[in-house]
C-alpha cells in the first residue's frame, strides 16, 4: 500500500493528528507525488492551522487521486493494525486500549472479540485481572490476524497517539 493511502486511512481514523500532516506531504513530494496543495502543505509549520492544514490534506488527496476512506473502513483498518501490532510485538496490550481512539465499528466476529476485549481495559484492573486481560487481547489478536488480508498492508510506523 502507497504510504499516501496508508496515511489517509490514519487520518480518517484520527491516528494521524494534523501536526504531522506538513511532513507527511514533504515526504510525498519526496516520493515523487506532486501537486499544487501538497507543496503548500509541505510548506506549513506544524504549529499552522490545524483546519487550514486539514483542508490543504484532503485538497491535496483529491489532487492526487488518493480517496479518503469512509470512517468504517478506517475503523476496521486500525482494529487491524492494532491486532497486527501486538502480534508482533510492536504493541504492548496497554499501548492497543490506548490508541483506540475513535469509534471503531467492527465488521467480523474477530473484529468485534478483539474490539470488545480491548474496550474492557480499565487502569484499575486488579494484576490477576490484568494478567487475563492481556491474554484474552493476545488471543483475540491472533484470531483477527489469523482471518483478516489486511495484514500485509498495515504499517505500523504510525498510528500513535504521544
Amino acid at each position: 500500500m502507497d504510504r499516501l493511502q496508508q496515511r489517509a486511512w490514519q487520518y480518517v481514523a484520527e491516528v494521524l493528528p494534523p501536526e504531522e500532516l506538513p511532513m507527511l506531504a514533504a515526504h510525498a513530494l519526496v516520493d515523487g507525488h506532486d501537486s499544487p496543495a501538497l507543496r503548500e502543505l509541505a510548506g506549513l509549520s506544524r504549529r499552522s492551522d490545524a483546519t487550514e492544514i486539514r483542508e490543504l490534506y484532503v485538497q491535496a488527496l483529491h489532487e492526487l487521486g488518493v480517496p479518503l476512506p469512509d470512517e468504517e473502513a478506517a475503523g476496521r483498518r486500525l482494529l487491524a493494525s492494532l491486532a497486527f501490532g501486538l502480534a508482533r510485538g510492536e504493541l504492548s496490550p496497554k499501548d492497543v486500549a490506548d490508541r483506540l481512539s475513535m469509534t471503531v465499528a467492527a465488521g467480523t466476529q474477530e473484529e468485534t472479540r478483539f474490539l470488545s476485549v480491548a474496550a474492557d481495559y480499565s487502569e484499575w484492573i486488579g494484576p490477576g485481572e490484568l494478567s487475563r486481560w492481556e491474554h484474552d487481547l493476545r488471543s483475540a489478536a491472533h484470531s483477527l490476524t489469523s482471518s483478516n488480508a489486511l495484514g500485509a498492508d498495515i504499517d505500523m510506523s504510525s498510528p500513535r497517539r504521544d
